[in-house]
Formats: C-alpha cells, structure tokens, sequence
C-alpha cells in the first residue's frame, strides 16, 4: 500500500523498535518525522539517516518528553503517531519518579495533547506486556489476555518500577482518549529481541547477552513471552492503518514462560553458558500458543522464537556485543 505523501511521527524513533517502525514506515513510502533525545549523537541519528527512503522523506526532530513545545513540533502536520519513546531501565532505580514515572506519564499525556493540538487522525500507542502482568489476583485458570491489568501496588513492594511506570502511562491515556476523543490503539509487546538496526541494545536485547553470559536471573514477574522487532514494528502499521482496531493488543509469538525461552536458546547455541533453569518460572502463567490473537486476526503472522533467537544472537555477533 502507497502512503506517498503521508506525514506520520514515530517518537523514540532511534531505538530498538523505533528504528524498525521507522525503517518499515519509510518501505510504505510515508514521509516519517522521528524523534530522538540528542541530534548531535550519531548514535541516535546515523542508523536512521542510512535507511532507505531517509534522504527524501525522514526528518529529525530533538525532544524532551517533558517538554511540550519541542513534541509539538515534531508532531504537528502528522496525520498520525507513533509513541514509543520512554525510559526503560532494568537494574536498579534510584529515583523511580525522577527516572521513569515522569517521563512515561507526563510523557505520553504530552504526545497526546499534542497530537490532539495538531489534529492527529490516530495514535498507536507502545505499551508493554508488564501492563499486563504481573496481575497475582488474575484467575489461575484463565490465559492473560488483554483484559488483564498488572497489579501497580504489587509492583511497587517488588520495586517492578518500570511495570508500574508502564501500566500508569498506558491508564494515563486511556482516560485521556476517553475524556478528549482521541482515537488510541495500544500494543503491548513481550520480550522484543531480532535483528538490532540501532546500535545500541533494548532491555530484552541486554537480557539475552546476560544469559549467553550464564546469568541465572529468572525475570518471573515480566516475562510472558518474546517477539520480533519486525513483528511489533508491524503491529504497530497493522493498527495505525486498520481503522476497525480497537483497544489493548498483546504482541508475543506466544505465550511462555521465561524458562522455555532459556531451553530454546541452550538448545540453539550449547557453546554458550546458557545456565539450567527450572521449566515453570513464571507461576500462575498459563502457556498460550495464539496469545497475540488480536493482531493474528488483523493478519501478523508471528515469527516463531527460534528465528527470533537466531536473528538475535548473529545480529549480537555481528555488532561485536557477543563473541
């Protein structure tokens, strides 16, 4: 499909999957504004400059989520959005508000307004699986599905700072959608790993270089499965362009424990310190085939996680993270 002319805005869009939104954007011939932190970091802005289409119909733009006015003028003139940008930091927090409670709420509620200001037909919003889970009152024998909310005061006894973060943005706007009449979609991916076009790593991405490294981490509580970078980048096209796409949409390959990823990835690659783990690391998580329904029934076909693996782990090779 031809969307020559068609002005949308990708923010975060020097990340992980930002670069894939913004690379699959420009291959559907949309003119794409992306946003990064810093315009003089190569880091952020050579990778994107280097894809195809850039030179004609990608242009950066330097925000600050809290800043307004700078989300503003990446926005305005776009028929639609794309927000991905928000902070997401594994290790410890030392200031959860300062570090990603603000930036993700006030962030997005932000975007929106902006994207309102400007008159943005819709808004595809990236959320997370951990708005999903960890949900412990969730029926046990119920799969986890998009009416499932991650429980916030539960993840705040755990320290799960960037569940809280996430959950309180992805409530933030649909309230706001609710009380504005803004048109909202959200995807919420699992472990997004694949092919790297950025160079530097996304958490999931870090996540696997740990455990090539024999880290023994169970991640219980946030792991509900891995998908692709292609695949989420596509969900988000899916759900921008499909005006019948309502509401929350989990985007995995299929719903799985931690622990069947850890066996996949020992299975691929014996020459790596992958540690033994037991099967069940995710209790009370109901293994599901066809978790990402949703966007199965706009037509993704998910990639299966041992594709997902290899793409990951030749992609760390080949960028020098992993030897």
């Amino acid at each position: 499909m031809s969307k020559t002319g068609e002005v949308v805005c990708v923010t975060g869009g020097s990340g992980c999957i930002g670069s894939w939104v913004v690379r699959l954007l420009l291959d559907r011939n949309y003119t794409v504004h992306a946003t990064v932190k810093d315009l003089k970091d190569e880091g952020e802005t050579k990778h994107l400059e280097a894809l195809e289409g850039a030179a004609t119909r990608l242009r950066l733009f330097q925000i600050d989520l809290l800043d307004y006015n700078s989300i503003f003028a990446a926005i305005n003139g776009c028929s639609g959005v794309f927000h991905l940008a928000s902070p997401c930091i594994i290790d410890q927090v030392q200031d959860p508000e300062k570090e990603l409670l603000d930036p993700a709420t006030k962030g997005t509620l932000n975007v929106l307004t902006a994207a309102k200001q400007a008159g943005v037909i819709r808004v595809v919003l990236t959320s997370s699986n951990t708005a999903i889970t960890p949900s412990p009152r969730w029926p046990s024998d119920k799969i986890k599905d998009e009416d499932c909310w991650t429980d916030i005061d539960y993840c705040k006894q755990k320290g799960l700072w960037y569940s809280v973060s996430k959950t309180l943005a992805e409530k933030a706007a649909w309230e706001f959608a609710k009380e504005k009449g803004l048109d909202v979609v959200v995807v919420n991916p699992g472990a997004v790993m694949g092919d790297v076009i950025s160079p530097r790593l996304n958490c999931s991405m870090v996540m696997l270089v740990r455990l090539l490294e024999g880290c023994t981490e169970t991640y219980e509580n946030i792991f509900t499965g891995s998908v692709h970078f292609k695949d989420v980048a596509l969900a988000h096209i899916l759900l921008y362009e499909n005006k019948s796409a309502t509401g929350r949409h989990l985007c995995v390959e299929a719903i799985s424990h931690y622990g069947d990823f850890v066996a996949k990835v020992a299975e691929l690659y014996p020459e790596y310190k992958v540690p033994s783990l037991p099967k069940d690391t995710q209790p009370g998580l109901l293994r599901e085939k066809n978790g990402g329904k949703k966007l199965m029934n706009l037509g993704l076909e998910f990639i299966p996680m041992d594709q997902i693996i290899k793409d990951a782990v030749e992609s760390l090779k080949n960028k020098g993270f992993i030897s």
